[in-house]
């Protein structure tokens, strides 16, 4: 009985470090074998050079054909744009020409003179925050009109067209204490609201503020000239929280 009862422990002590030591080498099988990591977006400056590339097609009449009909179709379950673009709402300036893109590549918000109230704002967070858009382009224009009513100083007929010129007036106000008057007014106000609107929006956005912080939004200024089709990078275009 005793032999069988030592026999049976002995038993018992090899099948248990056999255990042991498969559970061992688990850990090691495993750590062969690093989790993979997701390509990183595109940055800033490369989607910004891509923008610019559309421009120069657009510049030069040599715009892409754009196949539309499967993209419509693909695009029915969902959209990722890279790009926000507030813009004027001028009939001349139309984001996606002006770029050369096609459906799905840009997010665009447009008023006149590119200012951007509560609504505006909410339209830029969604795409920050839900789409994943990464740069936000605020885009005047030569020749802006809605600029020019600021410029004028003169009441507006509504005070719907009053509320534009209101978020436009400090720009004027700005052109003006640089010292420009008479006819430069008028473009150095349009470069000033670009600036001013691009602030306004980080401004009245903590959501935006805090991606702009965390490296996940950049901003860029730019102009349009209507008479060549260029855009023009006006800054750096990177902004800090206000």
């Amino acid at each position: 009985m005793k032999r069988a009862l030592l026999s049976f422990a002995i038993l018992l002590l090899l099948v248990s470090s056999g255990l042991a030591q498969q559970t061992a080498t688990v850990p090691a099988q495993h750590s062969a074998h690093p989790p993979s990591t997701s390509p990183q977006p595109p940055s800033a400056d490369k989607i910004w050079a891509d923008l610019m590339e559309g421009n120069r097609r657009f510049v030069t009449g040599k715009a892409h054909s754009h196949e539309s009909v499967s993209l419509r179709k693909s695009l029915a379950t969902g959209q990722h744009p890279k790009v926000i673009v507030l813009a004027c709402s001028d009939s001349r300036v139309a984001p996606e020409l002006v770029f050369d893109q096609n459906l799905g590549d840009l997010f665009v918000i447009r008023s006149a003179g590119n200012v951007a109230d509560a609504i505006g704002v909410g339209s830029i967070e969604y795409a920050a925050e839900h789409l994943g858009s990464s740069l936000l382009v605020v885009l005047g224009h030569t020749k802006c009109g809605a600029v020019r009513a600021a410029c004028s100083g003169e009441k507006m007929p509504t005070p719907n067209m009053q509320a534009f010129v209101d978020k436009i007036d400090p720009a004027v106000s700005q052109a003006k204490k640089a010292g420009v008057t008479d006819g430069a007014l008028v473009e150095a106000a349009i470069k000033e609201n670009v600036h001013q609107s691009a602030k306004d929006v980080l401004a009245s956005s903590a959501v935006l503020r805090h991606l702009v912080e965390d490296g996940k939004l950049t901003v860029f200024e730019a102009e349009y000239q209507l008479e060549t089709g260029e855009v023009v990078r006006l800054d750096g275009g990177h902004h800090e929280s206000p």
